[in-house]
């Protein structure tokens, strides 16, 4: 499974980086504005730092619009891949995108025939929200297992990319349902790295240390 890491702060790109968590990175306007800083210069920045896919969002909601927003965007790097929302406009442009080898990335999937579309377009990925499912009392992660099975089913190319994931149980899961990649924010990193019995480990051997003649 690749880890992405769903930021646009360079700090913990640069930290998640640095510890080998990081396949690639998703972005999206609202992280790109929490960083305060124009989204070529970010883009760009992140793709000097990390080796892998780098998804970048258009705005526009008419298929033209978008087209056009994802073509200047693919020129920036060849490591970019154009985020693109599932609506009817959407998958126009995809499918544009898809006939000029141009990749994307289907973003705020929430149903099986959301992602079922998406690969008929020929996205390169697409993102399935488990956590806002969970948020509004819905199993996010049966999404997951739906969307594996029917794109085994027709060996379709298109990447399951679990997304909105709020813990290391999404990851586990996501994992094991085998789901080609995940995007997290830094925090849960570093949950999937604690364990409380590490943790005890490591202080008892540092304990049996001292007690070793010097």
């Amino acid at each position: 499974m690749k880890f992405f890491i769903d930021t646009a702060d360079m700090n913990e790109i640069r930290e998640a980086n640095s510890r080998g968590w990081v396949d690639g990175v998703t972005t999206n306007p609202t992280l790109i504005a929490k960083s305060g800083r124009r989204l070529n210069d970010v883009i760009l920045e992140i793709c000097k730092e990390v080796k892998g896919p780098v998804s970048a969002e258009v705005v526009s909601l008419k298929a033209d619009e978008m087209y056009a927003e994802g073509v200047a965007l693919a020129k920036l790097h060849d490591n970019i891949v154009v985020k693109v929302p599932m609506c009817e406009e959407g998958m126009v442009a995809v499918k544009r995108f898809s006939k000029e080898g141009i990749k994307t990335n289907v973003t705020l999937i929430f149903s099986p025939l959301q992602a079922l579309l998406a690969a008929k377009a020929g996205a390169t990925m697409a993102s399935p929200f488990v956590g806002r499912l969970d948020d509004i009392s819905t199993e996010g992660m049966g999404l997951i297992s739906q969307i594996r099975q029917i794109y085994d089913n027709y060996n379709f190319k298109t990447e399951v990319l679990v997304a909105s994931v709020r813990h290391p149980i999404h990851v586990l899961e996501s994992a094991m349902m085998g789901a080609d990649i995940m995007t997290a924010p830094l925090k849960v990193f570093k949950q999937m790295v604690n364990h409380p019995l590490t943790d005890a480990g490591i202080q008892t051997f540092l304990k049996d240390w001292e007690k070793v003649p010097k």
